[in-house]
């Protein structure tokens, strides 16, 4: 286990997991600041190319949130990316990346304590982790 702290990059699904984290950061809930917040409009936006540059640019773990199943302001942007990033999540370990590094959540524009918690959690994850092998 190392000292210093890690380095997360979240992509958030503008409409809800955002506005969730924006709220957890309105009610003034602590969480850590290790992750750097990329909005993106869905979800279903996040291509895995993205996260591959991410670790690869030195992140030592990557949040993709999106809308909870069946909410997506774009009806079906959440069920594209659970299928894409699942099957992703199994290639991970061929670039010589712990699976345990990368997490797809669901959270709500009203889930800010939820976002605060998932925050905590991965980010005490990762630092039991160490740091990240670069791909």
């Amino acid at each position: 286990m190392e000292n210093r702290e890690p380095k997360i990059i979240s992509f958030l699904c503008k409409w809800c997991s955002y506005a969730g984290a924006d709220l957890a950061g309105s009610a003034r809930l602590a969480y850590p600041p290790n992750s750097l917040v990329i909005r993106v409009p869905c979800s279903g936006r996040v291509n895995p190319l993205f996260i591959i540059r991410a670790f690869s640019q030195g992140a030592d773990g990557v949040l993709v949130a999106g809308c909870h199943p069946g909410d997506c302001h774009y009806a079906e942007g959440n069920y594209y990316a659970r299928r894409r990033l699942q099957v992703f999540r199994e290639l991970l370990s061929f670039m010589g990346i712990d699976k345990r590094r990368f997490r797809l959540e669901w959270v709500s524009a009203s889930e800010a304590k939820r976002f605060a918690d998932l925050i905590k959690e991965f980010t005490r994850e990762i630092k039991e982790l160490g740091t990240a092998v670069k791909p």
